[in-house]
């Protein structure tokens, strides 16, 4: 066995062991000191001092491969944080408990830039207690971070407090004063040779930090800034692929619309080219919207389909076309499902009409071009059916000016003429003349004339100073049919029209005799102040009588006398027989009496009952005359 007192072995095996166990640095002194306690010479003194300077250098390399291999363990777990998350949050986190495990502080933070605000803000921090300090937001240039972010360099300080290298503030020196910290160190995170944060490490006594510290938190700050460039990437990407799949939508959608429209317009071109009518494209229309649609004409009358609101609608049509585009017709106290769509139905700038969409409170955009181009359609077929009408009315009108000018000459052959036109004459018809009542008017009466039979079965005419309309005798009566077709025509033209109806008639001479009656009737009403109106000469009292073809006398007593006679009949009183006397004497009531043989009470008393049935105004000029007429009339008719 070695001797301790000549031989160092005992001591170097000491100092080995001590090495392998990894003993604390005062250790390795204590065996120099038992050498000298145990009496070992000099030179073995000496031997074993060289040993334990040795076997230092040999511990603190040791250590720092030990400590080394931390910070590298540490570095790798955090690139595998960094590769296997997603969480922003949680990877910053990770990196700033890291360095201060690493570091063996007290805190560590993180600060990233508010471009908004222009300064930095706490991202995230741990081992802090502080809530000033949480919260502390720092200007470029201020404290420490502000240095560290303005010079893109790292910077440590034992003690921040007396440092006089950052510029201290109140509100940052409060924040570290709350949190207790001393000893500061912070590194830039780089990007591309940009700052875009500052990692932190802190403790809350003095403590000077080496620059193998310094570089480990540069690595870790490199890290970080690769995960906030990774999550921005990602956020961008994830921008980017949203953004996509919006336009891929809209461009999905916008295929969907134009091929919905594309198999529209197909359908209303082959519902044209096959020769349908406005009706048709009406129905297709609905069936292609999901609702109900109308065609209405330039005045507002229903062609197809249930008709809407007349000022309301006009008002629509209007706004339409000044748009030129299909416009919602809100109308108050609607339910929603009942609100319109009109489309104004346009040749260049003439309205032909409007296209009604009811039951669709709602149109996106390809219903509404699919609801607009059906519009185009439709002014197709009625630029169509207006053309070949105004054909028809042409060749028709050249009949009823021959009907017109010689109906005695070949009435067989107009006949025949007609049937082969589609208008038999020889079936009842109510002919109506329109005369305009300015120059203007009488220009354009002749096309009023025509839209105005646009659709139904009659002919127009120029004939004379106006316009002769020949219409099937449908039961409404010739006075009525006037004064609606002046009312009309008058808004077609822009001017009043007068229009005079003759009694319905059959065949070539009886139309022509019903056209001068009508003719007659015109006159009589300009005569009479009421220019502008319509009436047959059923509607002029004792004038019809004068003025009409068949000269209906008992129908004017009828219509004049007729309360008085059937109150006679009825109670077998002498009212029409009074009445008579009561004007042959001029309106004296003592003669009368003493013609009738009776006492005046009796006289006033069948005066009175006359004006309850006549009216109170029997006695005035105008109708007295047409009583006195109807009375004249009675007598010459052998009727009293």
């Amino acid at each position: 066995m070695d001797d301790p007192h000549t031989s160092s072995a005992p001591a170097l095996r000491k100092l080995l062991d001590l090495l392998a166990t990894g003993a604390a640095t005062e250790d390795f002194a204590d065996v120099l000191a038992e050498a000298r306690r145990q009496g070992a010479p000099a030179h073995v003194l000496a031997e074993i001092d060289d040993a334990t300077w040795q076997a230092l250098r040999v511990h603190r390399t040791l250590r720092q491969h030990r400590r080394r291999e931390a910070e590298l363990t540490a570095l790798f777990d955090t690139a595998g944080d960094l590769a296997a998350s997603r969480d922003l949050d949680a990877v910053l986190q990770a990196i700033v408990r890291r360095a201060r495990m690493l570091l063996g502080t007290d805190t560590a933070y993180l600060t990233l830039p508010d471009e908004a605000a222009g300064d930095t803000y706490m991202r995230v921090t741990d081992g802090s207690v502080s809530p000033i300090f949480q919260t502390l937001r720092l200007s470029l240039g201020d404290g420490l971070g502000g240095l560290v972010a303005q010079t893109a360099r790292p910077y440590a300080t034992p003690d921040y407090r007396t440092d006089e290298r950052f510029r201290h503030t109140g509100r940052i020196d409060e924040g570290v004063l709350d949190e207790g910290l001393v000893a500061i160190i912070g590194v830039p995170l780089l990007l591309g040779g940009q700052v875009i944060g500052v990692l932190f490490a802190a403790d809350r006594s003095a403590r000077a930090f080496s620059p193998d510290e310094v570089a480990l938190l540069c690595s870790l700050a490199a890290h970080a800034a690769i995960a906030l460039d990774t999550a921005n990437s990602l956020a961008d990407t994830r921008a980017a692929l949203a953004g996509l799949a919006d336009a891929n939508a809209v461009i999905r959608a916008h295929a969907a619309a134009v091929q919905r429209a594309e198999q529209a317009h197909d359908r209303l071109t082959d519902l044209v080219l096959r020769g349908a009518e406005v009706a048709d494209v009406a129905a297709e229309v609905a069936a292609l919207l999901g609702g109900e649609v109308a065609v209405h004409d330039a005045e507002g009358e229903p062609l197809t389909g249930r008709g809407a609101a007349g000022e309301g609608l006009a008002l629509a049509a209007a706004s339409s076309r000044a748009e030129g585009r299909a416009v919602r017709h809100d109308r108050d106290g609607e339910a929603p499902e009942d609100e319109l769509w009109v489309c104004a139905v346009l040749a260049g700038q003439e309205l032909l009409g409007s296209l009604v969409l009811r039951g669709r409170p709602d149109l996106d955009d390809a219903d509404r071009r699919i609801f607009e181009r059906a519009s185009v359609v439709t002014a197709l077929l009625l630029l169509l059916r207006r053309s070949v009408a105004e054909t028809e009315n042409r060749v028709r009108g050249e009949l009823l000016t021959d009907l017109l000018t010689a109906p005695d000459r070949d009435p067989a052959g107009l006949t025949a003429r007609g049937r082969r036109l589609g208008v038999d004459l020889a079936r009842p018809h109510v002919v109506l003349v329109a005369a305009a009542e300015d120059a203007p008017g009488r220009e354009r009466l002749a096309g009023a004339a025509a839209r105005y039979l646009f659709g139904a079965r009659g002919i127009s005419a120029e004939h004379g100073d106006g316009v002769v309309l020949l219409l099937p005798e449908d039961g409404t009566p010739p006075g009525r049919a006037a004064a609606g077709a002046a009312e009309r025509l008058a808004r077609l033209s822009g001017a009043p029209v007068t229009v005079g109806a003759g009694r319905p008639a059959a065949g070539p001479a009886a139309l022509a005799g019903a056209y001068a009656e009508g003719l007659r009737c015109v006159r009589a009403l300009r005569v009479l102040g009421r220019a502008g109106d319509g009436a047959a000469a059923a509607d002029l009292g004792f004038l019809g009588v004068l003025l009409g073809e068949g000269h209906d006398v008992d129908g004017f007593v009828g219509a004049t006398l007729g309360p008085l006679l059937e109150y006679d009949a009825r109670r077998g009183t002498e009212l029409v027989r009074t009445l008579r006397s009561y004007f042959d004497c001029g309106g004296s009531l003592t003669r009368a009496k003493d013609a009738l043989h009776v006492h005046v009470n009796t006289v006033v008393q069948r005066l009175d009952r006359v004006e309850v049935l006549l009216g109170r105004d029997w006695n005035q000029p105008e109708r007295s005359l047409e009583l006195q007429l109807a009375l004249r009339l009675q007598l010459l008719a052998g009727t009293g």
